[in-house]
Protein backbone atom coordinates (compact mmCIF):
# COMPACT_ATOMS: atom_id res chain seq x y z
CA UNK A 1 0.00 0.00 0.00
CA UNK A 2 1.48 3.25 -1.20
CA UNK A 3 0.55 6.06 1.16
CA UNK A 4 1.54 8.82 -1.00
CA UNK A 5 -1.65 7.92 -2.80
CA UNK A 6 -3.24 9.30 -0.18
CA UNK A 7 -1.70 12.71 -0.22
CA UNK A 8 -1.65 12.35 -4.47
CA UNK A 9 -5.47 11.82 -4.81
CA UNK A 10 -6.53 15.09 -3.26
CA UNK A 11 -3.92 16.52 -5.08
CA UNK A 12 -5.18 15.51 -8.05
CA UNK A 13 -8.33 16.20 -7.12
CA UNK A 14 -8.14 19.83 -6.63
CA UNK A 15 -6.16 20.54 -9.75
CA UNK A 16 -9.12 18.80 -11.41
CA UNK A 17 -11.12 20.82 -9.67
CA UNK A 18 -9.75 24.07 -11.51
CA UNK A 19 -8.90 22.74 -14.21
CA UNK A 20 -12.55 22.05 -15.75
CA UNK A 21 -15.03 24.65 -16.91
CA UNK A 22 -18.51 24.90 -15.47
CA UNK A 23 -19.72 24.35 -12.26
CA UNK A 24 -21.40 20.88 -12.99
CA UNK A 25 -18.57 19.39 -13.81
CA UNK A 26 -16.45 20.99 -10.91
CA UNK A 27 -19.09 18.94 -8.60
CA UNK A 28 -18.50 15.80 -10.33
CA UNK A 29 -14.80 16.09 -10.21
CA UNK A 30 -14.92 16.76 -6.37
CA UNK A 31 -17.25 13.81 -5.93
CA UNK A 32 -15.19 11.27 -7.76
CA UNK A 33 -12.50 12.81 -6.22
CA UNK A 34 -13.89 12.32 -2.92
CA UNK A 35 -15.29 8.94 -3.73
CA UNK A 36 -11.68 7.96 -4.79
CA UNK A 37 -10.71 8.79 -1.19
CA UNK A 38 -13.41 7.07 0.55
CA UNK A 39 -12.38 3.73 -1.71
CA UNK A 40 -8.99 4.47 -0.72
CA UNK A 41 -9.32 4.63 3.09
CA UNK A 42 -11.32 1.33 3.01
CA UNK A 43 -8.38 -0.55 0.46
CA UNK A 44 -6.07 0.37 3.52
CA UNK A 45 -7.93 -0.67 5.81
CA UNK A 46 -8.36 -4.02 4.47
CA UNK A 47 -4.55 -4.18 3.48
CA UNK A 48 -3.77 -3.14 6.92
CA UNK A 49 -5.62 -6.28 8.14
CA UNK A 50 -4.62 -8.08 6.29
CA UNK A 51 -1.01 -7.26 7.06
CA UNK A 52 -1.17 -7.85 10.74
CA UNK A 53 -2.93 -11.52 9.85
CA UNK A 54 0.34 -12.16 8.34
CA UNK A 55 2.28 -11.86 11.40
CA UNK A 56 3.57 -8.34 10.72
CA UNK A 57 4.10 -6.73 14.22
CA UNK A 58 6.36 -3.80 13.54
CA UNK A 59 4.29 -0.59 14.52
CA UNK A 60 3.99 1.31 11.75
CA UNK A 61 2.86 -0.32 8.37
CA UNK A 62 3.52 1.20 4.99
CA UNK A 63 6.64 3.21 5.85
CA UNK A 64 8.12 5.58 2.87
CA UNK A 65 10.68 7.67 3.72
CA UNK A 66 12.23 10.44 1.33
CA UNK A 67 15.12 12.54 2.74
CA UNK A 68 13.97 16.30 1.91
CA UNK A 69 16.50 18.63 3.88
CA UNK A 70 18.80 16.15 5.39
CA UNK A 71 20.87 18.95 7.09
CA UNK A 72 17.95 19.57 9.23
CA UNK A 73 17.63 16.42 9.62
CA UNK A 74 13.68 16.31 8.20
CA UNK A 75 12.53 13.54 6.15
CA UNK A 76 8.79 12.97 4.45
CA UNK A 77 8.23 9.60 6.65
CA UNK A 78 5.12 8.46 6.29
CA UNK A 79 3.36 5.08 8.13
CA UNK A 80 0.22 4.24 9.84
CA UNK A 81 -1.22 2.02 12.62
CA UNK A 82 -4.06 1.28 13.83
CA UNK A 83 -4.74 4.73 15.58
CA UNK A 84 -4.14 6.84 11.94
CA UNK A 85 -5.89 4.23 9.34
CA UNK A 86 -9.00 5.19 11.76
CA UNK A 87 -8.38 8.63 11.85
CA UNK A 88 -8.28 8.30 7.69
CA UNK A 89 -11.85 6.40 7.83
CA UNK A 90 -13.27 9.01 9.75
CA UNK A 91 -11.82 11.76 7.16
CA UNK A 92 -12.82 10.23 4.03
CA UNK A 93 -16.83 9.75 5.79
CA UNK A 94 -17.00 13.59 6.38
CA UNK A 95 -15.19 14.59 2.84
CA UNK A 96 -17.73 12.45 1.17
CA UNK A 97 -20.45 13.72 2.97
CA UNK A 98 -19.80 17.14 2.93
CA UNK A 99 -19.02 17.24 -0.80
CA UNK A 100 -22.37 15.88 -0.80
CA UNK A 101 -23.89 18.38 1.04
CA UNK A 102 -22.58 20.97 -0.31
CA UNK A 103 -23.77 20.38 -3.58
CA UNK A 104 -26.03 23.46 -4.42
CA UNK A 105 -23.62 25.83 -3.18
CA UNK A 106 -23.38 28.23 -6.46
CA UNK A 107 -20.68 31.08 -4.87
CA UNK A 108 -17.56 30.87 -6.36
CA UNK A 109 -18.12 26.80 -6.66
CA UNK A 110 -14.64 25.96 -8.17
CA UNK A 111 -13.42 28.23 -5.33
CA UNK A 112 -15.44 26.41 -2.47
CA UNK A 113 -14.81 22.69 -3.63
CA UNK A 114 -10.54 23.59 -4.26
CA UNK A 115 -10.52 24.76 -0.31
CA UNK A 116 -12.97 21.82 0.65
CA UNK A 117 -10.52 19.18 -0.88
CA UNK A 118 -7.51 21.03 0.26
CA UNK A 119 -8.12 20.94 3.72
CA UNK A 120 -8.64 17.00 3.27
CA UNK A 121 -5.26 16.73 1.68
CA UNK A 122 -3.71 18.58 4.90
CA UNK A 123 -5.82 16.24 7.67
CA UNK A 124 -4.67 13.17 5.45
CA UNK A 125 -1.28 14.14 5.68
CA UNK A 126 -1.12 15.02 9.00
CA UNK A 127 -2.36 11.33 10.16
CA UNK A 128 -0.08 9.60 7.83
CA UNK A 129 3.18 11.93 8.89
CA UNK A 130 5.97 10.05 10.84
CA UNK A 131 8.16 13.48 11.21
CA UNK A 132 7.17 15.97 13.28
CA UNK A 133 8.36 18.55 10.87
CA UNK A 134 6.20 17.45 8.28
CA UNK A 135 3.29 16.84 10.13
CA UNK A 136 3.53 20.50 11.42
CA UNK A 137 3.75 21.56 7.64
CA UNK A 138 -0.01 19.64 6.91
CA UNK A 139 -0.97 20.96 10.03
CA UNK A 140 -1.02 24.31 8.69
CA UNK A 141 -2.24 23.48 5.34
CA UNK A 142 -5.22 22.56 7.19
CA UNK A 143 -6.04 25.36 8.93
CA UNK A 144 -5.67 27.65 5.52
CA UNK A 145 -8.96 26.65 3.95
CA UNK A 146 -10.70 27.30 7.09
CA UNK A 147 -10.49 30.60 7.05
CA UNK A 148 -11.56 30.80 3.52
CA UNK A 149 -14.59 29.12 3.95
CA UNK A 150 -16.02 30.94 6.76
CA UNK A 151 -14.87 34.38 5.28
CA UNK A 152 -16.12 34.23 2.08
CA UNK A 153 -19.48 31.66 2.34
CA UNK A 154 -19.83 32.23 5.91
CA UNK A 155 -22.79 33.64 7.51
CA UNK A 156 -23.69 36.09 10.32
CA UNK A 157 -20.45 37.70 11.81
CA UNK A 158 -18.35 35.68 9.17
CA UNK A 159 -15.41 38.00 8.55
CA UNK A 160 -15.07 38.33 12.78
CA UNK A 161 -15.37 34.67 13.27
CA UNK A 162 -12.67 33.30 10.54
CA UNK A 163 -9.97 35.95 12.03
CA UNK A 164 -11.01 35.22 15.76
CA UNK A 165 -10.36 31.35 14.26
CA UNK A 166 -7.48 32.41 12.48
CA UNK A 167 -5.72 34.05 15.44
CA UNK A 168 -6.14 31.10 17.58
CA UNK A 169 -5.62 28.45 15.88
CA UNK A 170 -2.28 30.36 14.54
CA UNK A 171 -1.47 30.87 18.41
CA UNK A 172 -1.97 27.04 19.06
CA UNK A 173 0.51 26.38 16.01
CA UNK A 174 2.98 28.78 17.27
CA UNK A 175 2.90 26.87 20.73
CA UNK A 176 3.28 23.65 18.53
CA UNK A 177 6.19 24.92 16.59
CA UNK A 178 8.06 26.02 19.68
CA UNK A 179 7.96 22.73 21.31
CA UNK A 180 8.87 20.88 18.07
CA UNK A 181 11.82 22.95 17.81
CA UNK A 182 12.42 22.62 21.78
CA UNK A 183 12.25 18.71 21.61
CA UNK A 184 14.41 18.72 18.46
CA UNK A 185 17.07 21.05 20.20
CA UNK A 186 17.58 19.32 23.23
CA UNK A 187 18.25 15.44 22.32
CA UNK A 188 21.52 14.68 20.65
CA UNK A 189 20.64 13.03 17.88
CA UNK A 190 18.65 16.01 16.79
CA UNK A 191 15.83 14.41 14.67
CA UNK A 192 11.93 15.27 13.99
CA UNK A 193 11.68 11.48 13.10
CA UNK A 194 8.65 10.52 15.81
CA UNK A 195 9.91 6.78 16.10
CA UNK A 196 13.57 7.96 16.71
CA UNK A 197 12.26 10.74 19.55
CA UNK A 198 9.82 7.78 21.22
CA UNK A 199 13.33 5.42 21.93
CA UNK A 200 15.24 8.58 23.19
CA UNK A 201 14.93 9.99 27.00
CA UNK A 202 14.43 13.32 26.88
CA UNK A 203 15.58 14.62 29.74
CA UNK A 204 12.41 15.64 32.25
CA UNK A 205 13.62 19.56 32.19
CA UNK A 206 12.64 19.35 28.57
CA UNK A 207 9.67 17.62 29.16
CA UNK A 208 8.32 19.67 31.84
CA UNK A 209 8.82 22.64 29.37
CA UNK A 210 8.16 21.08 26.11
CA UNK A 211 4.75 19.02 26.86
CA UNK A 212 2.79 22.15 28.19
CA UNK A 213 3.71 23.83 24.71
CA UNK A 214 2.75 20.85 22.41
CA UNK A 215 -0.20 20.24 24.63
CA UNK A 216 -1.93 23.18 24.73
CA UNK A 217 -1.14 23.99 20.80
CA UNK A 218 -2.74 21.08 19.89
CA UNK A 219 -5.30 21.05 22.13
CA UNK A 220 -6.21 24.85 20.91
CA UNK A 221 -7.34 23.05 17.81
CA UNK A 222 -9.66 20.43 19.85
CA UNK A 223 -11.11 23.23 22.23
CA UNK A 224 -9.15 22.69 25.31
CA UNK A 225 -10.91 24.79 27.93
CA UNK A 226 -10.61 28.26 28.35
CA UNK A 227 -9.03 28.24 24.40
CA UNK A 228 -12.14 26.72 22.81
CA UNK A 229 -14.34 29.79 22.32
CA UNK A 230 -13.42 30.03 18.56
CA UNK A 231 -15.44 27.24 18.82
CA UNK A 232 -18.86 28.82 18.74
CA UNK A 233 -17.93 31.44 16.69
CA UNK A 234 -16.25 29.70 14.03
CA UNK A 235 -18.83 26.93 13.52
CA UNK A 236 -21.71 29.07 13.18
CA UNK A 237 -20.77 30.76 10.51
CA UNK A 238 -19.21 28.72 8.67
CA UNK A 239 -20.92 27.22 5.63
CA UNK A 240 -22.84 23.24 6.11
CA UNK A 241 -19.77 21.73 4.48
CA UNK A 242 -17.26 24.26 6.40
CA UNK A 243 -18.40 23.42 10.10
CA UNK A 244 -18.73 19.89 8.98
CA UNK A 245 -15.01 19.69 8.52
CA UNK A 246 -13.81 21.67 11.31
CA UNK A 247 -15.57 19.20 14.11
CA UNK A 248 -15.46 16.09 12.46
CA UNK A 249 -11.63 16.46 10.85
CA UNK A 250 -10.15 19.67 12.36
CA UNK A 251 -10.74 19.21 15.66
CA UNK A 252 -9.42 15.92 15.55
CA UNK A 253 -6.09 17.24 14.56
CA UNK A 254 -5.45 18.33 18.08
CA UNK A 255 -6.83 15.30 19.42
CA UNK A 256 -4.18 13.38 17.81
CA UNK A 257 -1.43 15.40 17.94
CA UNK A 258 -1.83 15.33 21.80
CA UNK A 259 -1.81 11.73 21.98
CA UNK A 260 0.87 10.93 19.22
CA UNK A 261 3.01 13.90 19.82
CA UNK A 262 3.08 15.37 22.87
CA UNK A 263 2.19 12.22 25.25
CA UNK A 264 4.07 9.50 23.56
CA UNK A 265 7.13 11.06 23.27
CA UNK A 266 6.97 12.85 26.50
CA UNK A 267 5.67 10.45 28.60
CA UNK A 268 7.29 11.61 32.11
CA UNK A 269 5.79 15.33 30.84
CA UNK A 270 2.26 14.07 30.78
CA UNK A 271 2.73 12.01 33.74
CA UNK A 272 3.22 15.64 35.49
CA UNK A 273 1.20 16.99 33.90
CA UNK A 274 -2.00 14.71 33.96
CA UNK A 275 -3.51 16.18 36.69
CA UNK A 276 -4.26 19.51 35.09
CA UNK A 277 -5.34 17.63 31.66
CA UNK A 278 -8.38 16.36 33.90
CA UNK A 279 -9.56 18.81 35.73
CA UNK A 280 -9.86 21.16 32.24
CA UNK A 281 -11.12 18.40 30.59
CA UNK A 282 -13.47 17.88 33.36
CA UNK A 283 -14.46 21.47 33.25
CA UNK A 284 -14.82 21.33 29.32
CA UNK A 285 -17.20 18.80 29.79
CA UNK A 286 -19.70 20.20 32.50
CA UNK A 287 -19.16 23.69 30.68
CA UNK A 288 -20.13 22.98 27.52
CA UNK A 289 -22.87 20.90 28.47
CA UNK A 290 -24.44 23.45 30.74
CA UNK A 291 -23.40 26.59 28.37
CA UNK A 292 -25.45 23.88 25.21
CA UNK A 293 -28.36 24.06 27.51
CA UNK A 294 -28.42 28.34 27.36
CA UNK A 295 -28.45 27.86 23.24
CA UNK A 296 -31.37 28.97 20.95
CA UNK A 297 -29.54 28.38 17.88
CA UNK A 298 -29.28 24.61 16.32
CA UNK A 299 -25.97 25.31 15.00
CA UNK A 300 -24.84 26.92 18.86
CA UNK A 301 -26.03 24.19 20.34
CA UNK A 302 -23.52 22.00 18.57
CA UNK A 303 -21.02 23.97 18.40
CA UNK A 304 -21.03 23.96 22.10
CA UNK A 305 -22.30 20.41 22.65
CA UNK A 306 -18.26 19.73 20.72
CA UNK A 307 -16.30 21.48 22.95
CA UNK A 308 -18.36 19.15 25.81
CA UNK A 309 -18.09 15.98 23.75
CA UNK A 310 -13.67 17.08 22.89
CA UNK A 311 -13.54 17.13 26.21
CA UNK A 312 -13.91 13.29 26.78
CA UNK A 313 -11.10 12.96 24.40
CA UNK A 314 -8.67 14.89 26.16
CA UNK A 315 -9.93 12.95 29.42
CA UNK A 316 -9.22 9.72 28.33
CA UNK A 317 -5.92 10.96 27.53
CA UNK A 318 -5.19 12.34 30.57
CA UNK A 319 -6.20 9.67 32.69
CA UNK A 320 -3.79 7.44 31.02
CA UNK A 321 -4.46 3.98 30.44
CA UNK A 322 -4.82 2.25 27.76
CA UNK A 323 -8.50 1.73 27.90
CA UNK A 324 -9.43 5.41 28.18
CA UNK A 325 -6.64 6.02 25.39
CA UNK A 326 -8.68 3.93 23.17
CA UNK A 327 -11.96 5.55 24.38
CA UNK A 328 -10.45 8.86 23.23
CA UNK A 329 -9.57 7.64 20.14
CA UNK A 330 -12.74 5.97 19.65
CA UNK A 331 -14.43 9.07 20.63
CA UNK A 332 -12.45 11.50 18.19
CA UNK A 333 -13.97 9.01 15.36
CA UNK A 334 -17.08 8.92 16.99
CA UNK A 335 -17.82 12.31 17.46
CA UNK A 336 -16.59 13.20 13.93
CA UNK A 337 -19.22 11.17 12.48
CA UNK A 338 -21.77 12.11 14.46
CA UNK A 339 -21.04 16.33 14.55
CA UNK A 340 -20.84 16.30 10.82
CA UNK A 341 -23.95 14.85 10.44
CA UNK A 342 -25.95 17.06 13.13
CA UNK A 343 -24.30 19.71 11.22
CA UNK A 344 -25.24 18.68 8.13
CA UNK A 345 -28.91 18.14 9.07
CA UNK A 346 -29.05 21.54 10.24
CA UNK A 347 -28.12 23.00 7.35
CA UNK A 348 -30.56 20.98 5.27
CA UNK A 349 -33.37 22.53 7.91
CA UNK A 350 -31.54 25.89 7.46
CA UNK A 351 -32.02 25.87 3.78
CA UNK A 352 -34.98 25.30 3.74
CA UNK A 353 -37.02 27.40 6.84
CA UNK A 354 -34.28 30.32 6.75
CA UNK A 355 -33.79 29.72 10.35
CA UNK A 356 -31.52 28.44 13.04
CA UNK A 357 -33.91 29.10 16.07
CA UNK A 358 -35.97 26.18 17.84
CA UNK A 359 -38.25 28.76 19.02
CA UNK A 360 -39.04 29.21 15.53
CA UNK A 361 -39.72 26.36 14.17
CA UNK A 362 -42.11 22.99 15.37
CA UNK A 363 -43.95 20.36 13.38
CA UNK A 364 -41.19 19.84 10.74
CA UNK A 365 -41.75 16.09 10.89
CA UNK A 366 -45.06 16.60 8.98
CA UNK A 367 -43.32 17.93 6.17
CA UNK A 368 -39.62 17.33 6.15
CA UNK A 369 -39.48 13.55 7.68
CA UNK A 370 -36.36 12.14 6.05
CA UNK A 371 -34.53 15.11 7.52
CA UNK A 372 -36.16 15.24 10.87
CA UNK A 373 -35.67 11.69 11.47
CA UNK A 374 -32.24 12.05 10.75
CA UNK A 375 -32.24 15.03 13.10
CA UNK A 376 -33.16 12.48 16.33
CA UNK A 377 -30.69 9.68 15.15
CA UNK A 378 -27.88 12.11 15.97
CA UNK A 379 -29.41 13.38 18.45
CA UNK A 380 -29.95 10.14 20.21
CA UNK A 381 -26.38 9.38 19.55
CA UNK A 382 -25.16 12.57 21.14
CA UNK A 383 -27.18 11.93 24.60
CA UNK A 384 -25.32 8.29 24.47
CA UNK A 385 -27.97 5.84 23.07
CA UNK A 386 -26.78 2.23 23.07
CA UNK A 387 -26.79 1.13 19.56
CA UNK A 388 -25.20 4.47 18.26
CA UNK A 389 -21.39 5.62 18.37
CA UNK A 390 -21.50 7.95 20.98
CA UNK A 391 -22.19 5.59 23.60
CA UNK A 392 -19.44 3.04 22.87
CA UNK A 393 -16.69 5.46 22.72
CA UNK A 394 -17.89 7.49 26.01
CA UNK A 395 -18.42 4.09 27.84
CA UNK A 396 -14.82 2.95 26.84
CA UNK A 397 -13.50 6.72 28.23
CA UNK A 398 -15.46 6.07 31.42
CA UNK A 399 -14.70 2.26 32.17
CA UNK A 400 -10.76 3.84 31.30
CA UNK A 401 -10.50 6.66 33.62
CA UNK A 402 -12.69 4.41 36.28
CA UNK A 403 -9.40 2.22 36.61
CA UNK A 404 -7.68 4.29 38.85
CA UNK A 405 -8.56 3.94 42.42
CA UNK A 406 -7.29 6.98 43.76
CA UNK A 407 -10.58 9.24 44.71
CA UNK A 408 -9.44 12.49 42.61
CA UNK A 409 -10.05 10.50 39.25
CA UNK A 410 -13.20 8.43 40.11
CA UNK A 411 -14.84 11.68 41.31
CA UNK A 412 -13.66 13.39 37.85
CA UNK A 413 -14.86 10.36 36.33
CA UNK A 414 -18.63 10.51 37.75
CA UNK A 415 -18.57 14.83 37.64
CA UNK A 416 -17.74 13.75 33.73
CA UNK A 417 -20.52 11.38 33.67
CA UNK A 418 -23.40 13.61 35.18
CA UNK A 419 -22.85 15.67 31.78
CA UNK A 420 -24.92 12.75 30.02
CA UNK A 421 -27.93 14.30 31.71
CA UNK A 422 -27.55 17.60 31.00
CA UNK A 423 -26.83 16.63 27.45
CA UNK A 424 -30.34 14.59 27.26
CA UNK A 425 -32.07 18.08 28.40
CA UNK A 426 -30.69 20.58 26.05
CA UNK A 427 -31.37 17.21 22.96
CA UNK A 428 -34.46 16.51 23.78
CA UNK A 429 -35.67 19.28 23.93
CA UNK A 430 -33.95 21.03 21.28
CA UNK A 431 -35.16 18.01 18.59
CA UNK A 432 -38.66 17.94 20.38
CA UNK A 433 -39.49 21.53 19.95
CA UNK A 434 -38.30 21.30 15.89
CA UNK A 435 -39.67 18.14 15.12
CA UNK A 436 -42.99 17.87 17.14
CA UNK A 437 -46.24 20.20 17.57
CA UNK A 438 -47.80 22.07 15.28
CA UNK A 439 -46.22 23.28 11.77
CA UNK A 440 -45.04 26.83 12.06
CA UNK A 441 -47.21 29.15 9.68
CA UNK A 442 -45.19 29.53 6.11
CA UNK A 443 -43.26 26.06 6.61
CA UNK A 444 -46.39 24.12 4.62
CA UNK A 445 -44.51 23.75 1.35
CA UNK A 446 -41.24 22.90 2.34
CA UNK A 447 -39.65 19.79 0.53
CA UNK A 448 -37.56 16.96 2.32
CA UNK A 449 -33.90 16.14 1.29
CA UNK A 450 -33.06 15.37 -2.03
CA UNK A 451 -30.98 12.56 -3.49
CA UNK A 452 -27.30 14.17 -2.35
CA UNK A 453 -28.88 14.96 0.75
CA UNK A 454 -30.06 11.83 1.57
CA UNK A 455 -26.93 9.66 0.28
CA UNK A 456 -24.75 12.31 2.34
CA UNK A 457 -26.39 11.11 5.70
CA UNK A 458 -26.64 7.58 5.12
CA UNK A 459 -22.94 7.26 4.75
CA UNK A 460 -22.58 9.23 7.95
CA UNK A 461 -25.27 7.22 9.83
CA UNK A 462 -23.67 4.04 8.24
CA UNK A 463 -20.38 4.98 10.51
CA UNK A 464 -22.26 5.83 13.61
CA UNK A 465 -24.34 2.37 13.40
CA UNK A 466 -21.21 0.25 12.38
CA UNK A 467 -19.58 1.70 15.70
CA UNK A 468 -22.44 1.55 17.84
CA UNK A 469 -23.84 -2.28 17.15
CA UNK A 470 -20.23 -3.84 16.24
CA UNK A 471 -17.69 -1.63 18.08
CA UNK A 472 -15.09 -4.80 18.27
CA UNK A 473 -13.39 -3.52 14.96
CA UNK A 474 -12.84 -0.43 15.95
CA UNK A 475 -11.60 -1.38 19.49
CA UNK A 476 -9.13 -4.09 18.10
CA UNK A 477 -7.99 -1.51 15.70
CA UNK A 478 -6.73 1.09 17.85
CA UNK A 479 -6.23 -0.82 20.80
CA UNK A 480 -2.32 -1.77 19.61
CA UNK A 481 -1.63 2.08 19.30
CA UNK A 482 -2.60 2.51 22.46
CA UNK A 483 -0.72 -0.41 24.23
CA UNK A 484 2.19 0.83 22.78
CA UNK A 485 2.09 4.37 23.92
CA UNK A 486 1.30 2.74 27.20
CA UNK A 487 4.33 0.67 27.01
CA UNK A 488 6.09 4.44 26.59
CA UNK A 489 4.25 5.53 29.80
CA UNK A 490 5.16 2.71 31.75
CA UNK A 491 8.94 2.49 31.80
Amino acid sequence: MNLSLLILLPLLTAVAVLLVRNAKQVKVAALAGATAQFVLAFVLLFAYYKERATGNAAQMLFEQRYNWFPSWHISFHLGVDGISVAMILLTAFVVIAGVLVSWNVTKMTKEFYFLLILLSLGAYGFFISLDLFILFFFLEIAVIPKYLLIGIWGSGKKEYAANKLALMLMGGSALVLVGLLGVYFSNSAQSFDLLQLSQLNIPIQTQMICFPLLFVGFGVFTALFPLHTWVPDGHSSAPTAGSMFLAGISMKLGGYGCLRVATYIMPEGAKEYATIIIVLSVIAILYGAFATMMQKDLKYINAYSSVSHCGFVLLGIGMLTKTSMTGAVMQMVSHGLMTALFFAVIGMIYERTHTRQVSEMSGLLKRMPFIITVLFIVGLCSLGLPGLSGFVAEMTVFMGSWQHPDAFRRVATILACLSIVVTAVYILRAVTKTAMGPLTAGFEELKDATWNEKLAALILIAGIIAIGVAPFWLNDLVSPGAEVIMQKLSR
